[in-house]
């Protein structure tokens, strides 16, 4: 992908490594489909957290410290990010009422479909900025904009889910059955080849995913330039996501103070992305078109901002949260729960 302080070689080994776990965890998920136990959940969880702190020391060894904290920096933005992505992915799970044995292929089709498209975003957010360095005021106003939402909290009606446009789209001229064969994508219905619903419930947790990475990837791009670091940190991210997913179960519910922290955390990175722009400014209309003197973030202070906050955000949801917000039901992704009207597929439901 480019990168200045890495070799092409190293890139095609590593993105061929990564790949390969992707891979192998899907061929895992196929061969055996079961609701993991939180044992084995967190045993998959820690291997993938292990893997992505010995990448970036192996950053460290083939290209230097600042490549290698800005993986870090990145990696953990993305991560954090994404677990806050997994409150929507219980919803999705529940409105097409996911059996919980079919959940693990449902959530690793819809990661790699979110990986591919977010490829795609990262090689276009990568060529604007190369092209246009101004973009970074657009990227900076709109982390900002998006940690407003999130302090005022706009993000809070997720249990509100409606169907992408895309997604009705899909099942008013698809053949979609109304219930689940499996984990199959396909079946036959009185001799009649029908998808089944989860082909939707891919497509839409694939769409959501995409539409949260309108917030990450550009915050990704404010820690690091290197297109090769951002798709790293979004691939360690996705990985193991989905057995984060079973692995938290009710302490979703419990990290209240979760959505401030990643708040900061956009809001920090939008004023550096502002100061980023104003310190290669080339617009007319600012300063004649001159860079501005401003200050630089280093990037070890993003990474430690990030890091600092999640940690304080963390650990203020498991305390004071906890007595501020007690939950009158805890639940499992297994199980998940939703609030409200029948959530079901039928056709009852697609008015």
């Amino acid at each position: 992908m480019g990168s200045e302080h890495l070799s092409a070689t190293f890139e095609v080994i590593a993105l061929a490594f990564m790949v390969a776990i992707i891979i192998f965890d899907l061929l895992i998920v196929v061969k055996r489909p079961h609701v993991p136990s939180f044992k084995e959940c967190g045993i998959w969880v820690a291997v993938y957290v292990s893997l992505a702190l010995l990448f970036g020391l192996i950053l460290m060894a083939v290209g230097n410290a600042q490549i290698a904290t800005e993986f870090y920096a990145g990696w953990l933005t993305e991560y954090s990010l994404s677990i806050d992505n997994l409150f929507i992915f219980v919803i999705i799970l529940a409105k097409f009422k996911v059996p919980p044995r079919n959940q693990q292929e449902a959530l690793m089709v819809g990661i790699i479909i979110a990986l591919m498209l977010r490829a795609i975003m990262i090689v276009l957010g990568a060529a604007l900025i190369e092209r246009y360095s101004w973009v970074f005021y657009i990227f900076g106003a709109y982390l900002l904009y998006t940690a407003w939402g999130l302090v005022k909290g706009e993000g809070d009606d997720d249990e509100e889910f409606k169907e992408s446009r895309f997604v009705a789209w899909v099942r008013k001229r698809a053949h979609v059955a109304d219930n689940f064969d499996g984990g199959k994508f396909r079946t036959v219905i009185d001799g009649k080849r029908m998808w089944t619903p989860m082909l939707l419930v891919a497509i839409s947790l694939g769409a959501t995913d995409l539409v949260f990475a309108l917030d990450s990837i550009p915050a990704i791009f404010g820690l690091t330039k290197d297109p090769f670091i951002v798709f790293s940190t979004n691939l360690f991210a996705l990985m193991g996501l989905r057995q984060l997913y079973f692995m938290l179960g009710g302490l979703l519910d419990r990290l209240v103070y979760l959505p401030k922290g990643l708040a900061f955390i956009l809001f920090f990175i939008g004023v550096k992305l502002v100061l980023e722009a104003m310190h290669t400014n080339s617009l007319s209309f600012i300063n004649g078109g001159e860079p501005l003197h401003v200050p630089e973030v280093p990037i070890w202070l993003s990474l430690t901002v990030i890091a600092g906050t999640l940690i304080l955000s963390t650990v203020l949801s498991l305390t004071i949260g906890v007595k501020r917000h007690p939950l009158e039901e805890a639940h499992s992704p297994e199980v998940p729960h939703v609030d409200g009207a029948s959530l079901g597929t039928g056709p009852e439901s697609r008015s």
